[in-house]
């Protein structure tokens, strides 16, 4: 099938070794998943980005239904800043996305029912090897020392936005040290292409870790 970028922002997230999502990179995911969406809509022109505020275009919707809510939530006239539509809805995008996924049969719940207050994250993935492949190349956008207009767009969007929220399984704390430069040097190109979005996808997340929440359903 083919994954739109929060789809694939979701996967990325899985431990595939473990066959499970880690409590750690749930928090704030569902920012993750919401600046996934806004990234794309930009990438494909369907935004206005001018000073580092955000406004929809005007035409028809995006086919996918998330992108699509997504969409409708930006202004068509004054552009506001990119937070709110980071943060406000956050709670609600893990399900909408994992629905497409199940639906499609990428992933599955378990035969089970658990008890867990995180049972709603436990699914099945259909092919932890796409998973691999995703980690492979947001890891490669960063790690191989490419220039960073050299990488191809998926890969290096995932690689920024999954190091803003701290996504262990892309990057260990270690790694975004030690290639701090160029992560820094990837970040600065994806600026010019989506200006303010990496920042408040930041903030969000930062915000949300330190009361505790950013848990989605």
């Amino acid at each position: 099938m083919h994954l739109t970028l929060p789809q694939k922002l979701y996967l990325l997230c899985y431990t595939v070794d473990q066959g499970k999502f880690r409590a750690v990179d749930l928090q704030g995911r569902g920012q993750l998943l919401r600046a996934g969406a806004l990234a794309e809509l930009a990438l494909a022109g369907l935004l206005g980005t001018d000073g580092g505020k955000v406004a929809r275009r005007t035409g028809e919707p995006p086919a996918d239904t998330f992108a699509a809510e997504v969409w409708s939530d930006l202004p068509t006239e004054r552009p506001k800043r990119w937070l709110r539509f980071v943060h406000n809805k956050a709670h609600t995008a893990e399900g909408a996305v994992r629905a497409q996924l199940v639906a499609a049969c990428a992933v599955a719940p378990p035969e089970k029912r658990r008890l867990s207050p995180l049972a709603s994250h436990h699914v099945i993935v259909a092919d932890p090897g796409q998973v691999l492949e995703l980690q492979a190349a947001a890891r490669e956008a960063v790690l191989a020392g490419r220039a960073p207009a050299a990488v191809p767009a998926h890969a290096s969007t995932m690689a920024v936005l999954a190091a803003e929220c701290e996504v262990s399984t892309v990057f260990t704390g270690k790694e975004r040290r030690e290639h701090k430069q160029s992560l820094k040097a990837l970040a600065a190109h994806f600026d010019t292409q989506v200006p303010g979005l990496r920042r408040a996808l930041r903030d969000s997340f930062l915000s949300s870790r330190g009361v505790g929440g950013g848990w989605g359903s």
